[in-house]
């Protein structure tokens, strides 16, 4: 290590509003604190839960293993209507969209070719 670069590392007192002290080593040296371990409600287990508008209560009614939660259960929502059919073939290519048309119909018959025009847009060998 590099000397005279480093800060001086000594012994602190952190004192809390509580009353606790705490001795530890600081560059900072000695300071007071509002809250510490020793007054965190989280820490001494005084910790309250706030249940809002019963959320607490209405976790353990849908996830109770018992049958009394399923009394209090309304009855089950009516199965859902089946969705049109553009909404479910809105990803479909073209040609999906063609075979579903025409499922179950038969295929029309091969158009016969026209013969060429002499001096058309025919192509020349």
């Amino acid at each position: 290590m590099r000397k005279g670069i480093h800060p001086e590392y000594k012994s602190a007192k952190i004192v809390c509003a509580c009353g606790s002290v705490i001795e530890t080593h600081s560059v900072r040296g000695d300071f007071h604190i509002e809250i510490c371990s020793a007054c965190h409600p989280f820490f001494t287990g005084k910790q309250k839960i706030l249940d809002t508008a019963g959320r607490i209560e209405r976790f353990k009614n849908r996830y109770a293993s018992s049958p009394k939660g399923d009394e209090k259960k309304a009855a089950p929502p009516p199965p859902a209507a089946a969705a049109p059919a553009k909404a479910a073939g809105k990803n479909d290519n073209r040609a999906t969209k063609r075979a579903k048309a025409n499922a179950g119909r038969p295929k029309p018959a091969p158009k016969p070719e026209a013969e060429a025009a002499p001096g058309g847009d025919a192509p020349q060998a």
